[in-house]
């Protein structure tokens, strides 16, 4: 047992994770698996294949990598409810897609099944506000009830390795430990897919969202548009008053294009000047308009995404923007271009490269305007 000692040694004093203990040790060994994963057996609920990855260079299923794990799978949600109340279980991770339309009737049976189990969500980029509105109420009573609530929850695909290590992080196998294990695993993947300068998602972010999204949309007759947009004149801004200045126009950029949208919508800065924002029908809609009636993908844009881009116009020329003088207010102005799913494009690439065309339009036209591809119209200032 010399090696477990040495590993939670590492661990406590030098905050290490488990790959470069691996790496320090030479990789982890079999008298150390049984020590982690003692006593700590993790029941996963529903659509299973959907949550978990491949490691890169993989040949097999991504399902077999959970073999060897203490993991016990109950596709059908009855039966784990019912394994939930006979057997023990550290953690339940249900996989949100498929059960969302009754996920918060499925969360209160397995909270009350009795296994005091901590309840982890397994969630598609595209539904964590499904997640993040799921999470255990704060300190101060507000949010969803205890019952229907969940602990945590994890953004896949997921490798099952990964997976399992921020599962343990969740358990109170060593506390001080794991939390800071738990803690860094979290700190990381934020970084992975997190725009420092703006807090926005960024470009490795907004491509699988998007690849995801569209994969729904083929699915359930949804509808996805994109906006690529981008500042006028930024440069001009760079060299007059410094980088500072115009990273605090980025700054302030972003956070006007987050208040414009709904809260399903993602916005992100996909380099430079230059941002993205995927607009689609949100978690709960399965193609029906508002008026509850059924329609076509292939329907004009939608007016929502229309409606949101000229509020976030309205925004910019409304702002206090003090950090270019007093005189600027108004000043700001964006050029864009909106492309929809599946009418322009039926990848990821496409659609992007149909957006730019667009936006390269609308700055050719004369700047502070937003076109639409494949528009008579074009520019969305004519559209009532």
């Amino acid at each position: 047992m010399k090696s477990v000692k040495l590993r939670r040694f590492i661990t406590e004093q030098f905050a290490a994770t488990e790959e470069e203990i691996d790496a320090l040790l030479g990789g982890e060994t079999e008298e150390w698996r049984i020590v982690k994963t003692q006593g700590h057996k993790i029941l996963l609920v529903g659509a299973v294949e959907r949550a978990f990855s491949s490691p890169v260079g993989s040949t097999g299923s991504p399902l077999s990598e959970l073999s060897g794990l203490p993991v016990e799978i109950c596709r059908d949600v009855v039966d784990a409810i019912d394994t939930a109340t006979k057997e023990k279980f550290s953690v339940i991770a249900v996989v949100v897609s498929g059960l969302s339309a009754r996920l918060e009737t499925i969360l209160k049976a397995l909270n009350q099944s009795g296994s005091g189990a901590k309840i982890i969500l397994l969630a598609q980029m595209y539904e964590e506000p499904i997640a993040k509105r799921l999470m255990r109420p704060s300190p101060n009573g507000k949010g969803i009830g205890f019952a229907e609530s969940v602990d945590s929850y994890l953004i896949c695909p997921i490798e099952a390795q990964k997976f399992y290590q921020a599962v343990l992080g969740a358990e109170d196998i060593a506390p001080q430990t794991e939390d800071r294990t738990s803690a860094r695993i979290r700190e990381l993947e934020r970084l992975a897919t997190t725009d420092e300068l703006t807090g926005l998602k960024n470009r490795r972010y907004m491509w699988e969202f998007s690849r995801q999204i569209m994969e729904l949309a083929k699915s359930e007759n949804g509808r996805v548009t994109l906006l690529v947009f981008d500042i006028d004149d930024f440069k001009h801004y760079n060299d007059k008053y410094g980088h500072t200045t115009g990273d605090n126009i980025l700054k302030q950029a972003a956070v006007l294009m987050q208040r414009s949208c709904r809260e399903h919508d993602v916005v992100g800065r996909i380099g430079g000047d230059e941002f993205a924002v995927v607009f689609w029908d949100g978690p709960h809609k399965e193609g029906v308009d508002e008026s509850g009636e059924r329609r076509s993908a292939q329907a004009e844009h939608p007016r929502e995404a229309i409606f949101i881009a000229k509020r976030f116009q309205k925004a910019l020329e409304s702002a206090e923007l003090n950090l270019l003088g007093p005189k600027g207010r108004g000043v700001l102005t964006i050029s864009g271009g909106l492309a929809s799913f599946p009418r322009d494009g039926s990848t990821v690439d496409e659609l992007f490269e149909q957006a730019d065309k667009a936006l390269l339009e609308a700055k050719r036209s004369g700047k502070n305007r937003i076109y639409l591809v494949g528009s008579p119209q074009g520019d969305i200032s004519k559209i009532k």
